[in-house]
Order: C-alpha cells, then structure tokens, then sequence
C-alpha cells in the first residue's frame, strides 16, 4: 500500500466543496480503516499463536474483501464527486481525471 501513496493527494483540485468527496462519508470509512486494522492486529496474533494455516488464509480473505470493499466506495467518491466536477471543467480536466480513474482502477485489478 506504501507503493501508491504518493497518488493519495497529488491532486489538490479533486475536492468537493472544502475536501475531497469522500469526506461526507469520513467516520463510515474510519470505523471500516479500525475494523481492517483489528483485522491485520488479529492475524498478527494468530500468526504468532500458531493457528491452522487455513484458519489464517480465511481471515486474509476476510481483511482483503474490507480492504476491497473500501477501494470500491472511494473509487465510486472519486467517479461521483472529482470526475463529475472535472467535467463540468474543462475538456483537459476531465480527461486528466478519467484517466486517474482508469489508472486506479488498473491498479485494483492487478491487486
């Protein structure tokens, strides 16, 4: 995750009015980010309890299902809010957004 950071704010015109689009639904993603944090700190002790490895492998799909669910609904705030709003700007706006969609968009399907 460390790898794609750097996307994570390059982009100070993607806002919606005085923050990004997902900040109307900010405490909904922070108790998901907690809940897939308790995840990673739950497989950690199981890691180092020495559970089953199948039991492990079924909670890794468990965070990896959060961590996508997550992905969707901020590649959805970005669609609803940054893109439309780049639209409705200029031709060289919209398609410097389209094309981030489609970049994170690759990114998430290699993942």
């Amino acid at each position: 995750m460390e790898e794609h950071s750097s996307h994570l704010s390059h982009s100070p015109s993607c806002h919606h009015d005085v923050g990004h689009g997902y900040l109307d639904h900010k405490p909904e993603y922070m108790r998901r980010l907690k809940r897939i944090e308790g995840q990673a700190r739950g497989l950690q002790r199981m890691v180092e309890s020495e559970v089953y490895c199948i039991d492990i492998l079924t909670q890794v799909s468990a965070m990896t299902s959060a961590l996508e669910s997550l992905a969707l609904a901020m590649l959805d705030e970005h669609l609803s809010h940054c893109v439309v709003r780049a639209a409705r700007g200029s031709d060289e706006e919209a398609a410097e957004k389209i094309a981030e969609a489609s970049a994170a968009i690759a990114r998430l399907v290699r993942s």
